[in-house]
Formats: structure tokens, sequence, C-alpha cells
């Protein structure tokens, strides 16, 4: 592994953060600076400390005497406890959460709904 890993390693890490704990626009790209900042705290402490070490690596990345002084094997290490920790919540989870959440938003003004018209009956004498 090289330090010309570092930046796609930061980007997948903000976009897994981005897809399980939102706080990205749609459409803008997700950046693990921005992302510890707006949903850090939803990572567990100890992942938490390891995301700020790979964006220390990031931001070291752009200097080359700087990103040769980053720790390669903690650095990898760090990928892999946060890749593994926020993979499980795949694409489809996420759809099946979404149709769900559709779903009930729909099932919630029915029901809505229906108090109304039954609300408006009684109003009326008709029941």
């Amino acid at each position: 592994m090289g330090i010309e890993r570092i930046r796609p390693m930061a980007d997948e890490v903000a976009s897994l953060m981005a897809a399980r704990f939102g706080g990205v626009r749609r459409g803008h790209p997700a950046e693990l600076e921005s992302m510890l900042r707006k949903r850090g705290g939803a990572l567990p402490r100890r992942l938490r400390r390891e995301a700020r070490f790979l964006a220390e690596a990031d931001r070291k990345a752009g200097q080359p005497k700087l990103a040769r002084q980053v720790d390669l094997a903690r650095l990898e290490h760090a990928y892999k406890l946060l890749t593994a920790y926020l993979r499980p919540l795949g694409q489809g989870r996420r759809l099946q959460g979404g149709a769900l959440g559709v779903a009930a938003s729909v099932m919630l003004g029915l029901l809505v709904l229906g108090a109304v018209a039954v609300w408006i009956m009684l109003r009326r004498g008709l029941i």
C-alpha cells in the first residue's frame, strides 16, 4: 500500500458514513472531514479515533513530505475496522428501509384521512 491509496480509502469511508448516517446533500461528494464533523458522533468512540486518524492521514496525503510520515500499517488497520463496521448495511437493506418508511407515511395519511371522514360524518349526524 502506498501514499496514493490514502485518498480513495478516505473517500470510501466517507461515502459509507454518508450512506449509513446521512448528512450529505444529494449529488455532492462526501468528504471525511465534514462527515466526522456532522455525523462523527454516531460512530463508536474507538472507531471515531480511527476515523480521525484516517482524516489526518488524508490531510497529510496532499503534501508528499508529510504523507511519508503516516503509519501505513495503522492506516490499513483503521480502514479495515471502519469499513467492517459501516459496510454491513447494504444497498438492499437501505432500499427496504426506505420503502418501509414510505409505506408507513402512506398508512398514517390514510389513517388521518379516515379519522377526519368519521369526524365529519359524526358532525353532520350521518352516523
